[in-house]
């Protein structure tokens, strides 16, 4: 089973612009509060300025795209059908708020931890930027015109590895990172540098 999920049609490029963009975002601690593990729905909190931030993106005509390492799944403490139920679930969440999440991507590998098959290195990882270049390919999407927000150095790792035009670390969980980010503290921050620079 392929380890993403187009939840839209909503497409990208025209005769005229051939390409789209693309608001990446990782999920534990940009989308939801982090939390151990996350996989069911009653332990989901949001994290403030999500709804407003991705309605702003996605007025700028921004594609609305999730990527998320799970190596909980490669561990044996969830399934991927868990996974991907409670995505179903948050994606109704997002349209409740008016907001339309087009692509769901994830890894569900351990190179040391995983059990069976997941037990490896795969591109899709992060800091690996496999999971951007597919949602590039899949969605018709110019990296060098796409964003992503993280909270994590590894999420840093994989935006520059695929050349984006910019990375923000929600500078909590981890505080400083190499390569190249803007730090910032709250989602509101980054909603308005979407505001004020397209």
């Amino acid at each position: 089973m392929p380890h993403s999920f187009v939840v839209s049609s909503r497409m990208s490029g025209t005769a005229t612009n051939p390409q789209g963009k693309a608001l990446f975002l990782d999920r534990d601690g940009v989308i939801n509060e982090e939390a151990s593990y996350l996989w069911r729905r009653e332990d989901v909190r949001f994290v403030p300025g999500i709804f407003s931030l991705c309605r702003t993106a996605q007025s700028l005509g921004y594609k609305l795209v999730v990527v998320t390492n799970q190596a909980g799944i490669g561990r044996g403490m969830y399934t991927e059908d868990d996974f991907r139920s409670l995505m179903h679930w948050m994606r109704a969440e997002f349209v409740r708020e008016r907001v339309t999440l087009d692509a769901i991507y994830f890894s569900p590998y351990h190179p040391e931890h995983g059990i069976g098959d997941y037990k490896r290195e795969h591109e899709d990882r992060k800091p690996g930027p496999g999971m951007l270049r597919r949602a590039a390919a899949d969605l018709n999407l110019s990296l060098a015109d796409s964003i992503l927000i993280g909270d994590r150095c590894t999420d840093i790792a994989a935006a520059n590895a695929a050349g984006l035009r910019q990375a923000f670390l929600i500078a909590v969980t981890e505080t400083a990172c190499l390569g190249n980010y803007l730090p910032v503290t709250t989602l509101a921050e980054v909603e308005l540098w979407l505001r004020t620079n397209g």
